[in-house]
């Protein structure tokens, strides 16, 4: 009869809580990509009582672009905000975070809805954001290697 009710407890009572996520202490450092005459560097701070704040700069083109970056814990969700040009933060809900992947998405967003970053064996990172511009998929991607911040 005990092996019943704990059978039928088990069933209909909540499991344990999801643990936390944690913001990515493997993204710290810059990060510096070169396409097509362009360069993205991405500079990030160690976690700090669950928040790690960042920029991105892309310089070569016709005008530089910067955003500030970061990542918060609030309970045990984890948010990427990003603030292009330094205007209205967009705020992105982690749904992966582990060792080697760290996934956002805002499926409301105009463009991006979902933005990646995944650790290489080789030490470098993937980055890439991804969705849907008038209805059709659209994919922007980097490969960063770690680099020496500049000395000057």
């Amino acid at each position: 009869m005990r092996q019943l009710l704990a059978a039928v407890l088990a069933l209909i009572l909540p499991s344990a809580p999801a643990a936390a996520l944690e913001p990515p202490a493997w993204l710290a450092g810059h990060w510096r990509s070169e396409q097509a005459g362009r360069v993205t560097e991405e500079v990030w701070l160690a976690p700090a009582q669950g928040l790690m704040t960042g920029m991105s700069r892309t310089h070569g083109g016709t005008r530089a672009f910067f955003e500030f970056l970061r990542i918060e814990q609030r309970g045990e969700a984890l948010y990427y905000l990003a603030q292009p040009r330094g205007g209205a933060a967009t705020e992105f809900r982690a749904v992966q975070a582990d060792a080697d992947t760290a996934a956002f998405e805002n499926p409301a967003h105009d463009f991006p809805q979902r933005i990646v970053y995944e650790r290489r064996a080789d030490g470098g990172l993937a980055a890439r954001i991804e969705g849907r511009v008038d209805g059709k998929p659209r994919v922007e991607r980097w490969d960063y290697r770690r680099v020496r911040a500049a000395a000057d």
